[in-house]
């Protein structure tokens, strides 16, 4: 009992510090379930912060093996020495987690550990379902079991709606570290490089690129909406991040071409408001 505590509290704490809008929204979820999604949400923190604990990609590498063995180990009910894998364990179980999907999640963030650009928009589109996507469809079949199995399309458009909005939230930070999250064709169709992004200039082509991202965010957004029918209510937490997606992207119209220096945030009451009036409403 005292690890299933310790393992539980871990969790809860990282989701809480690092994670802040799913935090919020697994407020929603009820008690037997909510330290389950604290545990997946836990592990995608782990694997999506190792870029900002490594010095080298060859250290990121060996980190993302050390992952992809827990997880093995773990569907042989062998637990690594680690609060986030053993309490993961107990999500896999309770949800009956797909082990692909979360070997997949830590493969694509192989791409994280290196400096080379996004190839096309198809490749953001594929890295951002193996990861947000995938992350939002396995928390609904930890709330709602087998009858989640009909949210995989919905999960699908909201974690590309959601997964491209953090992208664009935090490009200050990308353009620091030289990552080009933005692909390469659709900066071409400007005139415009990885290195122009970086650069941060010329600001009005950027901007448009910026502009025709975000609009893809709220088209994909739209259509995890037009799915509300195929998810089960028991779901909704597991959905209900997306209601402050429009915030952010109102923001950063509001914000314009600052997005490359400033990572755009939201007041936490406003999201928390946010999310408390869709969840009343069965939306998000």
């Amino acid at each position: 009992m005292a690890n299933l505590i310790s393992d539980t509290d871990h969790c809860h704490a990282l989701v809480r510090r690092h994670d802040k809008d799913r935090y919020l929204a697994s407020l929603f979820a009820p008690d037997e379930t909510r330290s389950h999604l604290w545990s997946l949400y836990a592990f995608n923190y782990e694997t999506a912060r190792i870029r900002d604990m490594v010095s080298a990609p060859a250290a990121g590498e060996l980190r993302l093996q050390w992952w992809a063995n827990a997880i093995e180990s773990l569907y042989e009910a062998q637990f690594a020495d680690h609060p986030v894998v053993r309490a993961l364990g107990r999500a896999v179980e309770h949800g009956d987690l797909p082990k692909p999907a979360l070997v997949n999640m830590i493969e694509a963030r192989r791409f994280d550990l290196y400096d080379d650009p996004m190839p096309s928009l198809n490749d953001l589109e594929g890295y951002l379902g193996e990861t947000s996507s995938a992350l939002m469809h396995m928390a609904s079949l930890i709330l709602a079991g087998p009858s989640a199995a009909t949210a995989a399309s919905a999960a699908g458009f909201g974690g590309i709606a959601y997964g491209l909005t953090g992208l664009l939230r935090a490009l200050p930070l990308h353009r620091k570290r030289s990552q080009c999250y933005i692909p390469k064709e659709i900066l071409a169709r400007e005139g415009l490089s990885p290195a122009d992004l970086i650069a941060g200039e010329p600001r009005q082509p950027l901007r448009r690129v910026l502009q025709a991202l975000a609009a893809l965010a709220s088209e994909r957004l739209a259509q995890a909406r037009a799915e509300r029918h195929a998810i089960p209510d028991a779901a909704l937490p597991a959905f209900l991040p997306l209601a402050v997606v429009e915030s952010y992207l109102a923001r950063m119209e509001r914000l314009g071409v600052r997005v490359l220096d400033e990572i755009v945030d939201v007041a936490q009451w406003r999201r928390q408001w946010r999310l408390w009036r869709m969840a009343r409403q069965g939306q998000f």
